[in-house]
């Protein structure tokens, strides 16, 4: 079996996903977007995007590891 990608070049790439942004976002485009790829590249993954470029690349992350990120970040 071959392992996950771990980035997308450009998520446009990643077909038919709803982009989300934080609540907290300003709308100034200065934050990170998410979505929940069902299929394609990246699907089961968390794919995050900078709202800057929403053009640009997308990481891609399991849902355990996003999750161990995100608590570690609400520990700061």
């Amino acid at each position: 079996m071959s392992a996950p990608p771990r980035h997308v070049p450009s998520s446009a790439d990643l077909h038919a996903v709803r982009w989300l942004r934080s609540s907290y976002s300003t709308g100034a485009n200065n934050c990170v977007e998410t979505a929940r790829p069902a299929s394609g590249p990246g699907a089961g993954l968390l794919a995050v995007r900078d709202s800057k470029a929403p053009a640009g690349a997308a990481l891609l992350f399991s849902p355990g590891s996003w999750a161990d990120f995100t608590a570690a970040a609400h520990r700061f």
